[in-house]
């Protein structure tokens, strides 16, 4: 992660993306959850949203037959807290918020938009996939690490990598390449 005294750009005029953050995912056939994330991402939604700051939501409508994420199911619904106000709704059936509708790239362009901030469900999934194509697109993207969470995964060799060891991976992945990882305090400025 970023030093504490490393600067994060101008906040005011970052987007908070928080990502597939919906009842769906409380739901136990996803595996054993990691660390709770939703206080975090509610920490920074209170933040931007007091401060004026550009909020983007992001809703996953499945296409999966039976997945608690297809419209029309109680699980599609954004988590209480984060179905409040909010600059622009973006819908998506794929792990990345850029391939969604309306377009977030063009969106963030209109509006002199200078970073984002991306948290939400799942780290290695939706949230990893738009952090790297929100980088390859030009953009300052800093990734609230634990403003995250994923659930455990088998592995193709049959080991199940834990929540947390996702997560180290996807942190690895990202920093210094795709994306600055933060904390939540950091952006906080605690």
């Amino acid at each position: 992660m970023t030093s504490a005294d490393e600067p994060l750009g101008d906040l005011d005029r970052t987007a908070l993306v928080v990502v597939d953050v919906q009842r769906g995912f409380e739901d136990p056939s996803w595996g054993a959850p990691g660390p709770d994330h939703v206080g975090h991402v509610l920490a920074l939604l209170d933040a931007w949203r007091a401060a004026g700051r550009p909020v983007v939501l992001v809703r996953h409508d499945s296409t999966t037959p039976g997945s608690p994420l297809a419209p029309g199911q109680p699980g599609n619904d954004l988590v209480d807290g984060v179905d409040g106000p909010h600059d622009l709704l973006v819908v998506k059936s794929v792990n990345s918020a850029f391939h969604g509708e309306p377009d977030l790239d063009a969106w963030l362009r209109a509006e002199a938009v200078d970073g984002l901030v991306v948290c939400g469900t799942t780290t290695n999934h939706c949230c990893e996939t738009t952090a790297r194509v929100g980088g390859n697109l030009g953009h300052r993207v800093l990734f609230a690490l634990d403003a995250t969470s994923t659930f455990a995964r088998t592995a193709p060799d049959g080991t199940v990598l834990t929540a947390e060891e996702l997560m180290r991976a996807t942190a690895t992945n990202l920093h210094g390449e795709f994306a600055t990882v933060v904390t939540t305090a950091q952006l906080l400025g605690r």
